[in-house]
Protein backbone atom coordinates (compact mmCIF):
# COMPACT_ATOMS: atom_id res chain seq x y z
CA UNK A 1 0.00 0.00 0.00
CA UNK A 2 1.05 3.33 -0.72
CA UNK A 3 -0.09 6.43 1.33
CA UNK A 4 -0.26 10.03 0.25
CA UNK A 5 2.73 11.72 1.63
CA UNK A 6 1.82 15.07 2.74
CA UNK A 7 4.08 17.12 5.28
CA UNK A 8 2.29 18.28 8.59
CA UNK A 9 2.83 21.76 9.71
CA UNK A 10 6.16 21.27 11.79
CA UNK A 11 7.96 19.68 9.02
CA UNK A 12 7.59 22.77 7.04
CA UNK A 13 6.33 25.58 8.86
CA UNK A 14 9.73 27.73 8.12
CA UNK A 15 9.87 26.72 4.46
CA UNK A 16 5.66 28.58 5.33
CA UNK A 17 7.60 31.46 7.30
CA UNK A 18 9.77 32.69 4.40
CA UNK A 19 7.43 32.16 1.58
CA UNK A 20 5.28 35.44 3.78
CA UNK A 21 8.53 37.17 4.83
CA UNK A 22 9.33 36.71 1.16
CA UNK A 23 12.71 35.36 1.68
CA UNK A 24 11.83 32.26 -0.52
CA UNK A 25 9.18 32.13 -3.59
CA UNK A 26 6.04 30.42 -3.28
CA UNK A 27 5.86 27.40 -5.12
CA UNK A 28 2.32 28.29 -6.53
CA UNK A 29 0.08 31.82 -6.32
CA UNK A 30 -3.27 32.40 -7.16
CA UNK A 31 -3.62 35.70 -8.60
CA UNK A 32 -5.98 38.59 -8.13
CA UNK A 33 -9.22 36.94 -6.65
CA UNK A 34 -11.92 37.75 -3.91
CA UNK A 35 -10.84 36.25 -0.33
CA UNK A 36 -14.23 34.53 0.93
CA UNK A 37 -12.98 34.68 4.54
CA UNK A 38 -15.12 32.16 6.53
CA UNK A 39 -13.61 33.37 9.72
CA UNK A 40 -14.31 37.10 10.08
CA UNK A 41 -17.54 35.87 6.88
CA UNK A 42 -16.44 38.83 4.52
CA UNK A 43 -15.57 38.81 0.89
CA UNK A 44 -12.23 40.77 -0.07
CA UNK A 45 -11.69 41.87 -3.26
CA UNK A 46 -8.15 41.82 -4.55
CA UNK A 47 -5.95 39.18 -3.04
CA UNK A 48 -3.40 36.42 -3.77
CA UNK A 49 -2.54 33.12 -1.89
CA UNK A 50 0.78 32.15 -1.55
CA UNK A 51 1.18 28.35 -1.35
CA UNK A 52 4.14 25.95 -0.34
CA UNK A 53 4.50 22.90 0.49
CA UNK A 54 1.14 22.03 0.01
CA UNK A 55 -0.01 25.07 2.65
CA UNK A 56 -1.27 28.97 2.48
CA UNK A 57 1.78 30.63 3.23
CA UNK A 58 -0.15 33.76 3.06
CA UNK A 59 -2.99 35.47 2.02
CA UNK A 60 -2.33 39.04 0.63
CA UNK A 61 -3.03 41.96 -1.70
CA UNK A 62 -0.37 41.20 -3.90
CA UNK A 63 2.14 38.28 -3.86
CA UNK A 64 4.56 39.28 -6.44
CA UNK A 65 7.35 39.77 -3.71
CA UNK A 66 6.97 35.85 -3.00
CA UNK A 67 6.27 35.18 -6.64
CA UNK A 68 9.65 33.63 -8.36
CA UNK A 69 10.43 32.20 -11.51
CA UNK A 70 9.39 28.90 -11.40
CA UNK A 71 6.34 29.69 -8.89
CA UNK A 72 3.41 28.27 -10.67
CA UNK A 73 0.74 31.58 -11.15
CA UNK A 74 -3.10 30.59 -11.24
CA UNK A 75 -5.23 33.55 -12.71
CA UNK A 76 -8.29 33.65 -10.00
CA UNK A 77 -9.34 36.97 -12.69
CA UNK A 78 -11.81 37.85 -10.62
CA UNK A 79 -13.75 34.92 -9.12
CA UNK A 80 -13.76 34.09 -5.56
CA UNK A 81 -11.50 32.11 -3.85
CA UNK A 82 -13.42 29.33 -1.32
CA UNK A 83 -12.26 26.82 0.65
CA UNK A 84 -12.87 23.18 -0.08
CA UNK A 85 -15.89 22.05 1.18
CA UNK A 86 -16.33 19.47 3.90
CA UNK A 87 -18.78 16.94 4.37
CA UNK A 88 -18.98 16.20 8.58
CA UNK A 89 -20.73 13.14 8.07
CA UNK A 90 -21.09 10.37 5.21
CA UNK A 91 -20.79 6.61 4.54
CA UNK A 92 -18.71 6.07 1.53
CA UNK A 93 -20.49 2.96 1.09
CA UNK A 94 -23.86 4.51 0.29
CA UNK A 95 -21.95 5.73 -3.29
CA UNK A 96 -21.73 2.09 -4.01
CA UNK A 97 -18.00 2.95 -4.51
CA UNK A 98 -14.96 2.34 -3.15
CA UNK A 99 -12.83 5.29 -1.22
CA UNK A 100 -10.98 6.35 -4.51
CA UNK A 101 -13.93 6.00 -6.78
CA UNK A 102 -15.87 8.39 -4.51
CA UNK A 103 -13.08 10.78 -4.27
CA UNK A 104 -12.73 10.51 -7.65
CA UNK A 105 -16.42 11.47 -8.12
CA UNK A 106 -16.99 14.14 -5.49
CA UNK A 107 -13.68 15.87 -6.04
CA UNK A 108 -14.90 17.69 -9.33
CA UNK A 109 -17.74 18.89 -7.47
CA UNK A 110 -15.24 20.74 -4.71
CA UNK A 111 -15.63 18.32 -2.24
CA UNK A 112 -11.65 18.25 -0.50
CA UNK A 113 -12.44 16.81 3.22
CA UNK A 114 -14.75 14.01 4.03
CA UNK A 115 -15.84 12.96 7.46
CA UNK A 116 -15.96 9.35 6.64
CA UNK A 117 -18.17 6.52 8.95
CA UNK A 118 -17.57 3.19 7.43
CA UNK A 119 -19.80 1.41 9.39
CA UNK A 120 -21.55 -0.74 6.50
CA UNK A 121 -18.11 -2.85 5.96
CA UNK A 122 -17.85 -2.76 9.32
CA UNK A 123 -20.78 -5.18 9.70
CA UNK A 124 -19.85 -7.52 6.86
CA UNK A 125 -16.29 -7.72 7.68
CA UNK A 126 -15.65 -6.33 10.96
CA UNK A 127 -12.54 -4.25 12.06
CA UNK A 128 -10.23 -5.90 9.26
CA UNK A 129 -12.98 -4.32 6.75
CA UNK A 130 -12.60 -0.33 8.27
CA UNK A 131 -8.98 -0.74 7.97
CA UNK A 132 -9.32 -1.38 4.34
CA UNK A 133 -11.22 1.53 3.85
CA UNK A 134 -9.07 3.75 6.44
CA UNK A 135 -6.04 2.77 4.51
CA UNK A 136 -7.13 3.69 0.78
CA UNK A 137 -8.62 6.89 2.49
CA UNK A 138 -4.85 7.83 3.34
CA UNK A 139 -4.03 6.83 -0.42
CA UNK A 140 -6.16 9.63 -2.18
CA UNK A 141 -4.51 13.34 -3.03
CA UNK A 142 -8.07 14.79 -0.95
CA UNK A 143 -8.74 14.56 2.66
CA UNK A 144 -10.69 11.72 3.76
CA UNK A 145 -10.83 10.88 7.78
CA UNK A 146 -11.99 8.19 9.27
CA UNK A 147 -14.36 7.38 12.05
CA UNK A 148 -14.48 4.13 13.84
CA UNK A 149 -17.62 2.98 13.56
CA UNK A 150 -19.39 2.44 16.96
CA UNK A 151 -21.83 -0.04 16.58
CA UNK A 152 -21.87 -3.06 14.67
CA UNK A 153 -24.37 -4.30 15.49
CA UNK A 154 -26.42 -1.19 15.63
CA UNK A 155 -29.37 -2.54 17.93
CA UNK A 156 -27.60 -5.33 19.82
CA UNK A 157 -29.91 -8.21 20.13
CA UNK A 158 -32.34 -7.23 17.33
CA UNK A 159 -29.80 -8.45 14.40
CA UNK A 160 -26.84 -10.23 13.71
CA UNK A 161 -24.40 -9.08 11.97
CA UNK A 162 -21.27 -10.84 10.26
CA UNK A 163 -18.98 -8.88 13.12
CA UNK A 164 -19.50 -7.17 16.05
CA UNK A 165 -17.72 -3.85 17.11
CA UNK A 166 -15.67 -4.23 21.00
CA UNK A 167 -14.51 -1.31 22.87
CA UNK A 168 -11.02 -3.19 22.07
CA UNK A 169 -11.49 -2.41 18.21
CA UNK A 170 -12.40 1.03 18.80
CA UNK A 171 -8.98 1.66 21.38
CA UNK A 172 -6.94 -0.17 19.02
CA UNK A 173 -8.73 2.09 15.93
CA UNK A 174 -7.42 5.11 18.04
CA UNK A 175 -3.79 4.73 17.22
CA UNK A 176 -4.39 4.86 13.82
CA UNK A 177 -3.27 7.85 12.03
CA UNK A 178 -6.25 8.42 9.65
CA UNK A 179 -9.16 7.79 12.70
CA UNK A 180 -10.75 11.42 13.41
CA UNK A 181 -13.15 10.35 16.52
CA UNK A 182 -16.14 7.66 16.73
CA UNK A 183 -18.66 6.59 14.19
CA UNK A 184 -22.40 7.94 15.33
CA UNK A 185 -23.36 6.34 18.48
CA UNK A 186 -26.98 4.41 16.55
CA UNK A 187 -27.36 2.61 19.72
CA UNK A 188 -29.32 5.46 21.64
CA UNK A 189 -31.20 3.41 23.76
CA UNK A 190 -27.73 1.48 24.91
CA UNK A 191 -26.27 5.11 25.33
CA UNK A 192 -29.56 6.79 27.62
CA UNK A 193 -29.42 3.24 29.81
CA UNK A 194 -25.36 3.60 30.50
CA UNK A 195 -24.80 0.30 28.65
CA UNK A 196 -20.97 -0.48 29.52
CA UNK A 197 -20.10 -1.51 26.25
CA UNK A 198 -21.01 1.55 24.66
CA UNK A 199 -19.59 3.80 27.32
CA UNK A 200 -16.69 2.28 27.37
CA UNK A 201 -16.44 3.07 23.58
CA UNK A 202 -17.16 6.69 24.14
CA UNK A 203 -14.32 6.69 27.03
CA UNK A 204 -11.89 5.36 24.12
CA UNK A 205 -12.65 7.77 21.88
CA UNK A 206 -12.59 10.46 24.45
CA UNK A 207 -9.38 9.42 26.07
CA UNK A 208 -7.37 9.45 22.82
CA UNK A 209 -8.89 13.43 22.20
CA UNK A 210 -11.36 12.75 19.32
CA UNK A 211 -14.88 13.27 18.79
CA UNK A 212 -17.93 11.33 19.59
CA UNK A 213 -20.58 11.28 16.60
CA UNK A 214 -23.74 11.17 17.80
CA UNK A 215 -27.09 9.53 15.92
CA UNK A 216 -30.34 10.02 18.46
CA UNK A 217 -33.33 9.13 15.93
CA UNK A 218 -35.76 9.55 18.44
CA UNK A 219 -38.58 12.58 18.38
CA UNK A 220 -38.33 12.53 22.27
CA UNK A 221 -36.71 15.72 23.54
CA UNK A 222 -37.43 14.54 27.16
CA UNK A 223 -35.30 12.73 29.84
CA UNK A 224 -34.40 9.98 27.13
CA UNK A 225 -32.57 12.61 24.92
CA UNK A 226 -31.02 14.49 28.16
CA UNK A 227 -29.27 10.83 28.77
CA UNK A 228 -28.03 10.66 25.52
CA UNK A 229 -26.34 13.89 25.06
CA UNK A 230 -24.93 13.57 28.80
CA UNK A 231 -23.24 10.55 26.91
CA UNK A 232 -20.84 12.04 25.06
CA UNK A 233 -22.20 12.38 21.39
CA UNK A 234 -21.38 15.87 20.73
CA UNK A 235 -23.01 15.99 17.22
CA UNK A 236 -26.21 14.62 15.60
CA UNK A 237 -27.99 14.32 11.80
CA UNK A 238 -31.09 12.78 12.39
CA UNK A 239 -33.25 15.69 12.74
CA UNK A 240 -35.81 16.50 10.71
CA UNK A 241 -37.29 19.38 11.74
CA UNK A 242 -36.60 22.67 13.58
CA UNK A 243 -37.05 21.95 17.28
CA UNK A 244 -34.91 18.78 16.81
CA UNK A 245 -31.77 21.34 15.51
CA UNK A 246 -32.39 23.53 18.62
CA UNK A 247 -32.49 20.88 21.08
CA UNK A 248 -29.07 19.52 19.86
CA UNK A 249 -27.73 23.29 19.77
CA UNK A 250 -28.98 24.49 23.11
CA UNK A 251 -27.40 21.62 24.62
CA UNK A 252 -23.75 22.03 23.20
CA UNK A 253 -24.07 19.55 20.75
CA UNK A 254 -23.60 20.30 16.19
CA UNK A 255 -26.93 19.89 14.69
CA UNK A 256 -25.71 18.64 11.05
CA UNK A 257 -28.20 19.07 8.77
CA UNK A 258 -28.42 16.44 5.91
CA UNK A 259 -29.07 16.65 1.89
CA UNK A 260 -28.43 13.04 0.36
CA UNK A 261 -30.08 11.47 -2.29
CA UNK A 262 -33.26 10.50 -0.18
CA UNK A 263 -32.59 12.36 3.42
CA UNK A 264 -34.41 16.55 2.61
CA UNK A 265 -34.07 17.70 6.18
CA UNK A 266 -32.10 20.93 5.65
CA UNK A 267 -34.86 23.28 4.50
CA UNK A 268 -37.16 22.37 7.65
CA UNK A 269 -33.98 22.70 10.28
CA UNK A 270 -32.42 26.14 8.80
CA UNK A 271 -35.00 27.53 10.04
CA UNK A 272 -33.29 28.01 13.02
CA UNK A 273 -30.84 30.35 11.95
CA UNK A 274 -32.75 31.83 8.75
CA UNK A 275 -35.55 32.47 11.35
CA UNK A 276 -35.22 32.24 14.88
CA UNK A 277 -31.87 34.01 14.45
CA UNK A 278 -29.71 31.20 16.55
CA UNK A 279 -26.04 31.49 16.31
CA UNK A 280 -25.10 29.36 12.84
CA UNK A 281 -21.79 28.14 14.63
CA UNK A 282 -22.79 25.26 15.79
CA UNK A 283 -24.79 23.91 12.46
CA UNK A 284 -23.41 22.08 9.91
CA UNK A 285 -24.39 20.59 6.54
CA UNK A 286 -23.73 17.12 5.55
CA UNK A 287 -25.05 14.31 2.81
CA UNK A 288 -24.99 11.19 5.25
CA UNK A 289 -26.06 9.06 2.39
CA UNK A 290 -25.28 9.67 -1.27
CA UNK A 291 -25.50 7.06 -4.41
CA UNK A 292 -23.56 7.41 -7.19
CA UNK A 293 -26.39 8.57 -9.63
CA UNK A 294 -26.36 11.63 -7.44
CA UNK A 295 -22.88 12.49 -7.34
CA UNK A 296 -22.69 12.24 -11.00
CA UNK A 297 -25.15 13.76 -12.07
CA UNK A 298 -26.36 16.34 -9.02
CA UNK A 299 -23.43 17.13 -7.28
CA UNK A 300 -21.93 16.68 -3.48
CA UNK A 301 -21.48 19.37 -1.00
CA UNK A 302 -21.76 21.53 -3.92
CA UNK A 303 -25.57 20.54 -4.27
CA UNK A 304 -26.35 20.89 -0.57
CA UNK A 305 -24.14 24.61 -0.14
CA UNK A 306 -26.70 25.30 -3.25
CA UNK A 307 -29.72 24.04 -1.82
CA UNK A 308 -29.19 25.67 1.84
CA UNK A 309 -28.87 29.17 0.28
CA UNK A 310 -32.24 28.12 -1.84
CA UNK A 311 -33.79 27.66 1.48
CA UNK A 312 -32.87 31.46 2.27
CA UNK A 313 -29.95 31.18 3.89
CA UNK A 314 -26.80 33.51 3.62
CA UNK A 315 -24.60 32.27 1.28
CA UNK A 316 -21.34 33.38 3.31
CA UNK A 317 -23.03 31.40 6.37
CA UNK A 318 -24.12 28.72 4.49
CA UNK A 319 -20.65 28.03 3.39
CA UNK A 320 -19.24 28.31 7.16
CA UNK A 321 -21.48 25.33 7.71
CA UNK A 322 -19.76 23.35 4.73
CA UNK A 323 -16.33 24.72 5.70
CA UNK A 324 -14.89 26.35 9.28
CA UNK A 325 -18.01 24.95 11.49
CA UNK A 326 -17.01 21.05 10.40
CA UNK A 327 -13.13 21.63 10.63
CA UNK A 328 -13.53 23.43 13.95
CA UNK A 329 -15.92 20.72 15.13
CA UNK A 330 -13.08 17.97 14.49
CA UNK A 331 -10.36 19.88 16.02
CA UNK A 332 -8.95 20.53 12.45
CA UNK A 333 -9.52 24.24 12.47
CA UNK A 334 -6.16 24.64 11.99
CA UNK A 335 -5.19 22.24 8.97
CA UNK A 336 -8.67 22.86 7.19
CA UNK A 337 -11.82 24.49 6.03
CA UNK A 338 -10.55 28.57 5.81
CA UNK A 339 -7.99 29.91 3.30
CA UNK A 340 -5.29 31.39 6.05
CA UNK A 341 -2.23 30.71 6.50
CA UNK A 342 -0.76 27.25 7.40
CA UNK A 343 -3.85 25.63 6.35
CA UNK A 344 -4.02 23.28 3.73
CA UNK A 345 -4.20 24.60 0.24
CA UNK A 346 -7.83 23.43 -0.28
CA UNK A 347 -9.35 26.14 -2.67
CA UNK A 348 -11.86 26.34 -4.95
CA UNK A 349 -12.27 28.94 -7.76
CA UNK A 350 -16.21 30.11 -8.51
CA UNK A 351 -17.65 33.21 -10.44
CA UNK A 352 -20.71 32.88 -8.28
CA UNK A 353 -21.63 32.24 -4.53
CA UNK A 354 -24.91 31.58 -5.12
CA UNK A 355 -24.93 29.14 -7.96
CA UNK A 356 -21.77 28.14 -6.97
CA UNK A 357 -19.89 26.74 -10.40
CA UNK A 358 -17.20 24.66 -9.63
CA UNK A 359 -14.51 25.86 -11.78
CA UNK A 360 -11.17 24.73 -10.64
CA UNK A 361 -10.19 22.60 -7.61
CA UNK A 362 -7.12 22.62 -5.59
CA UNK A 363 -6.74 20.21 -2.49
CA UNK A 364 -3.41 20.00 -0.91
CA UNK A 365 -1.77 22.97 -3.31
CA UNK A 366 -2.00 20.51 -6.15
CA UNK A 367 -4.76 21.55 -9.46
CA UNK A 368 -7.40 18.17 -8.53
CA UNK A 369 -9.97 18.88 -11.35
CA UNK A 370 -11.33 22.02 -13.43
CA UNK A 371 -14.71 22.45 -14.95
CA UNK A 372 -15.73 19.14 -13.42
CA UNK A 373 -13.32 17.06 -14.97
CA UNK A 374 -11.05 15.02 -11.93
CA UNK A 375 -7.10 16.01 -12.79
CA UNK A 376 -5.79 13.89 -9.98
CA UNK A 377 -5.09 10.09 -9.22
CA UNK A 378 -7.07 8.24 -6.87
CA UNK A 379 -4.88 5.02 -6.09
CA UNK A 380 -7.10 1.93 -5.75
CA UNK A 381 -6.40 -0.35 -2.58
CA UNK A 382 -5.95 -3.87 -2.99
CA UNK A 383 -8.88 -5.62 -1.96
CA UNK A 384 -8.50 -9.11 -1.03
CA UNK A 385 -10.63 -12.35 -1.69
CA UNK A 386 -11.89 -11.87 1.98
CA UNK A 387 -13.80 -8.74 1.11
CA UNK A 388 -14.99 -10.35 -2.64
CA UNK A 389 -16.42 -12.86 -1.15
CA UNK A 390 -19.11 -11.99 1.55
CA UNK A 391 -22.88 -13.70 0.03
CA UNK A 392 -23.13 -16.88 1.72
CA UNK A 393 -26.96 -18.11 1.91
CA UNK A 394 -26.28 -21.61 2.60
CA UNK A 395 -28.80 -23.53 -0.25
CA UNK A 396 -30.31 -21.84 -3.02
CA UNK A 397 -33.61 -20.11 -2.48
CA UNK A 398 -36.99 -21.52 -3.57
CA UNK A 399 -40.57 -19.38 -4.04
CA UNK A 400 -41.40 -21.86 -0.58
CA UNK A 401 -38.34 -19.61 1.61
CA UNK A 402 -41.12 -16.79 1.16
CA UNK A 403 -44.03 -18.18 2.04
CA UNK A 404 -46.05 -16.23 5.19
CA UNK A 405 -48.62 -19.17 6.41
CA UNK A 406 -52.03 -17.82 7.89
CA UNK A 407 -53.98 -19.37 10.85
CA UNK A 408 -55.51 -22.20 10.22
CA UNK A 409 -59.06 -21.40 8.64
CA UNK A 410 -58.37 -18.17 8.37
CA UNK A 411 -59.89 -16.45 5.24
CA UNK A 412 -58.34 -13.25 5.79
CA UNK A 413 -55.15 -12.34 8.40
CA UNK A 414 -54.32 -8.93 10.18
CA UNK A 415 -50.90 -8.09 9.43
CA UNK A 416 -48.34 -5.15 10.55
CA UNK A 417 -46.99 -3.35 7.95
CA UNK A 418 -43.84 -1.44 7.18
CA UNK A 419 -44.93 1.89 5.86
CA UNK A 420 -42.12 3.73 3.60
CA UNK A 421 -42.22 7.78 3.96
CA UNK A 422 -40.87 9.31 0.73
CA UNK A 423 -37.69 11.13 1.33
CA UNK A 424 -37.22 10.54 5.12
CA UNK A 425 -35.61 7.27 7.10
CA UNK A 426 -38.53 7.05 9.31
CA UNK A 427 -40.86 4.37 8.78
CA UNK A 428 -44.63 3.85 9.60
CA UNK A 429 -46.38 0.92 11.96
CA UNK A 430 -49.46 0.53 9.82
CA UNK A 431 -51.67 -2.64 10.00
CA UNK A 432 -54.06 -3.97 7.04
CA UNK A 433 -56.30 -7.10 6.30
CA UNK A 434 -54.55 -9.27 3.93
CA UNK A 435 -56.05 -11.87 1.73
CA UNK A 436 -55.56 -15.73 2.28
CA UNK A 437 -54.49 -17.96 -0.42
CA UNK A 438 -54.25 -21.42 -0.34
CA UNK A 439 -53.84 -21.11 3.13
CA UNK A 440 -50.62 -18.49 2.69
CA UNK A 441 -51.02 -14.71 3.41
CA UNK A 442 -50.33 -12.43 0.16
CA UNK A 443 -50.20 -8.63 -0.05
CA UNK A 444 -52.80 -6.99 -1.79
CA UNK A 445 -52.91 -3.31 -3.64
CA UNK A 446 -49.76 -1.13 -2.69
CA UNK A 447 -48.82 -4.00 -0.08
CA UNK A 448 -46.11 -6.74 -1.29
CA UNK A 449 -43.86 -8.75 0.73
CA UNK A 450 -40.40 -8.11 2.24
CA UNK A 451 -37.69 -10.64 3.27
CA UNK A 452 -34.44 -10.71 4.57
CA UNK A 453 -32.10 -13.39 3.39
CA UNK A 454 -28.68 -13.96 6.31
CA UNK A 455 -25.65 -13.77 4.03
CA UNK A 456 -23.21 -13.88 6.46
CA UNK A 457 -22.93 -17.06 7.94
CA UNK A 458 -24.49 -19.28 5.68
CA UNK A 459 -27.57 -19.82 8.35
CA UNK A 460 -30.23 -20.48 5.19
CA UNK A 461 -32.57 -17.82 7.48
CA UNK A 462 -35.04 -16.29 5.58
CA UNK A 463 -37.23 -13.53 7.74
CA UNK A 464 -40.49 -12.40 5.81
CA UNK A 465 -42.97 -9.21 6.46
CA UNK A 466 -44.93 -6.93 4.18
CA UNK A 467 -44.39 -3.64 2.79
CA UNK A 468 -46.27 -0.75 1.58
CA UNK A 469 -45.59 2.16 -0.33
CA UNK A 470 -43.52 1.29 -3.04
CA UNK A 471 -46.24 0.63 -5.41
CA UNK A 472 -45.29 -2.18 -7.82
CA UNK A 473 -47.48 -4.15 -10.11
CA UNK A 474 -47.13 -7.39 -11.67
CA UNK A 475 -44.79 -10.20 -11.18
CA UNK A 476 -41.47 -8.73 -10.34
CA UNK A 477 -38.79 -8.75 -7.27
CA UNK A 478 -36.19 -6.23 -6.11
CA UNK A 479 -32.97 -7.43 -4.57
CA UNK A 480 -30.06 -5.50 -2.63
CA UNK A 481 -26.92 -7.03 -0.54
CA UNK A 482 -27.43 -3.53 0.74
CA UNK A 483 -29.20 -3.42 3.68
CA UNK A 484 -28.24 -1.16 6.21
CA UNK A 485 -26.66 -1.62 8.63
CA UNK A 486 -26.40 -5.59 9.01
CA UNK A 487 -26.11 -5.96 5.55
CA UNK A 488 -27.73 -8.80 4.83
CA UNK A 489 -29.86 -9.88 1.99
CA UNK A 490 -33.32 -7.58 1.67
CA UNK A 491 -35.85 -9.03 -1.14
CA UNK A 492 -39.15 -6.86 -1.85
CA UNK A 493 -41.22 -8.70 -4.45
CA UNK A 494 -45.14 -9.48 -5.50
CA UNK A 495 -44.41 -13.04 -6.28
CA UNK A 496 -42.41 -15.35 -4.52
CA UNK A 497 -40.88 -16.84 -7.15
CA UNK A 498 -39.39 -13.78 -8.90
CA UNK A 499 -37.61 -13.18 -5.08
CA UNK A 500 -35.65 -16.41 -5.07
CA UNK A 501 -35.06 -15.51 -8.72
CA UNK A 502 -33.62 -12.46 -7.42
CA UNK A 503 -32.18 -13.87 -4.21
CA UNK A 504 -30.40 -16.66 -5.90
CA UNK A 505 -28.57 -14.25 -8.70
CA UNK A 506 -27.14 -12.19 -6.07
CA UNK A 507 -25.86 -15.14 -4.60
CA UNK A 508 -23.91 -15.93 -8.11
CA UNK A 509 -22.49 -12.64 -8.90
CA UNK A 510 -21.39 -11.81 -5.09
CA UNK A 511 -23.43 -8.91 -3.61
CA UNK A 512 -25.19 -6.24 -5.20
CA UNK A 513 -29.29 -4.86 -6.74
CA UNK A 514 -30.74 -6.74 -9.02
CA UNK A 515 -34.57 -6.79 -9.99
CA UNK A 516 -36.50 -8.95 -11.88
CA UNK A 517 -39.89 -9.06 -13.48
CA UNK A 518 -41.84 -12.01 -15.12
CA UNK A 519 -38.88 -14.42 -15.01
CA UNK A 520 -36.22 -11.65 -16.90
CA UNK A 521 -33.21 -9.60 -15.14
CA UNK A 522 -34.23 -6.07 -15.84
CA UNK A 523 -31.05 -4.66 -14.01
CA UNK A 524 -28.19 -5.53 -12.36
CA UNK A 525 -25.57 -3.32 -10.12
CA UNK A 526 -22.55 -5.84 -8.94
CA UNK A 527 -21.26 -4.54 -5.85
CA UNK A 528 -18.67 -7.62 -5.55
CA UNK A 529 -16.80 -5.79 -2.47
CA UNK A 530 -18.56 -6.66 0.61
CA UNK A 531 -21.74 -7.19 -1.64
CA UNK A 532 -21.52 -2.69 -0.96
CA UNK A 533 -19.41 -1.40 -3.41
CA UNK A 534 -17.83 -1.37 -6.72
CA UNK A 535 -14.14 -0.75 -8.09
CA UNK A 536 -15.22 0.34 -11.03
CA UNK A 537 -15.41 4.44 -12.27
CA UNK A 538 -18.47 5.78 -10.59
CA UNK A 539 -19.80 6.80 -14.37
CA UNK A 540 -20.49 3.60 -14.88
CA UNK A 541 -21.68 2.42 -11.54
CA UNK A 542 -24.34 5.50 -11.84
CA UNK A 543 -25.42 4.22 -15.30
CA UNK A 544 -26.04 0.88 -14.13
CA UNK A 545 -27.49 1.99 -11.11
CA UNK A 546 -30.04 4.19 -13.48
CA UNK A 547 -31.12 1.04 -15.09
CA UNK A 548 -31.86 0.16 -11.66
CA UNK A 549 -33.97 2.57 -10.54
CA UNK A 550 -35.61 3.06 -14.07
CA UNK A 551 -36.64 -0.64 -13.68
CA UNK A 552 -38.05 0.10 -10.34
CA UNK A 553 -40.33 2.82 -12.23
CA UNK A 554 -41.32 0.36 -15.10
CA UNK A 555 -42.28 -2.30 -11.98
CA UNK A 556 -44.67 0.91 -10.99
CA UNK A 557 -42.62 2.69 -8.40
CA UNK A 558 -43.03 6.33 -8.51
CA UNK A 559 -41.03 7.26 -4.93
CA UNK A 560 -38.13 9.77 -5.02
CA UNK A 561 -35.21 7.97 -4.70
CA UNK A 562 -36.90 4.47 -3.64
CA UNK A 563 -33.67 2.62 -3.61
CA UNK A 564 -32.69 4.41 -0.64
CA UNK A 565 -35.85 3.45 0.97
CA UNK A 566 -35.30 -0.43 -0.21
CA UNK A 567 -31.62 -0.44 1.13
CA UNK A 568 -32.98 1.24 4.63
CA UNK A 569 -35.52 -1.07 5.49
CA UNK A 570 -33.30 -3.33 8.15
CA UNK A 571 -32.11 -0.02 9.65
CA UNK A 572 -33.48 -1.23 13.51
CA UNK A 573 -32.68 1.99 15.57
CA UNK A 574 -34.69 4.30 12.94
CA UNK A 575 -38.79 4.08 13.99
CA UNK A 576 -41.05 3.01 13.60
CA UNK A 577 -40.83 -0.85 11.88
CA UNK A 578 -38.14 -1.97 10.49
CA UNK A 579 -37.16 -6.16 9.72
CA UNK A 580 -34.02 -7.69 10.75
CA UNK A 581 -32.83 -11.21 10.86
CA UNK A 582 -34.69 -11.79 14.72
CA UNK A 583 -38.12 -10.39 12.81
CA UNK A 584 -40.19 -7.28 12.61
CA UNK A 585 -38.65 -5.02 14.71
CA UNK A 586 -41.35 -2.08 16.67
CA UNK A 587 -38.33 0.65 17.14
CA UNK A 588 -40.52 2.84 19.09
CA UNK A 589 -40.08 0.21 21.61
CA UNK A 590 -36.95 -1.47 20.35
CA UNK A 591 -39.07 -5.24 21.26
CA UNK A 592 -39.78 -7.69 18.31
CA UNK A 593 -43.59 -8.30 17.02
CA UNK A 594 -46.04 -10.46 14.94
CA UNK A 595 -45.90 -10.01 11.17
CA UNK A 596 -49.92 -11.36 11.83
CA UNK A 597 -51.74 -10.74 14.86
CA UNK A 598 -53.84 -13.22 16.31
Amino acid sequence: MTQTSFPSWPDVAADLIATAAGRAPADTVIRGGKWVNVHSREVLDGHDIAITAGRIACVVPDATYCTGPDTQVIEANGRYMIPGLCDAHMHIESGMLTPAEFARAVTPHGTTSMFTDPHEIANVLGLAGVRMMHDEALMQPVNIFTQMPSCAPSAPGLETTGHEITPDDVAEAMTWPGIIGLGEMMNFPGVAAADPKMLAEIAATQAAGKTVGGHYASPDLGPAFAAYVAGGPADDHEGTGEADAIARVRQGMRAMMRLGSAWYDVEKQITAITEKGLDPRNFILCTDDCHSGTLVNDGHMNRVLRHAIACGCDPLVALQMATINTATHFGLEREIGSLAPGRRADVILTSDLVTLPIELVIARGRIVAENGVSLAEFPHYDWPDTARNTVHLGHALTPDDFEIKAPDGANTARANIIGVVENQAPTKALKADLPVRDGLVDGTGDICQIALVERHRATGGVTNAFVSGFGYQGRMAMASTVAHDSHHMIVVGTDRAQMALAANRLAEVGGGITIFRDGQELALVELPIAGLMSDSPASDVAQAAERMMQAMRDCGCSLNNAYMQHSLLALVVIPELRISDKGLVDVRSFEPIPVLES
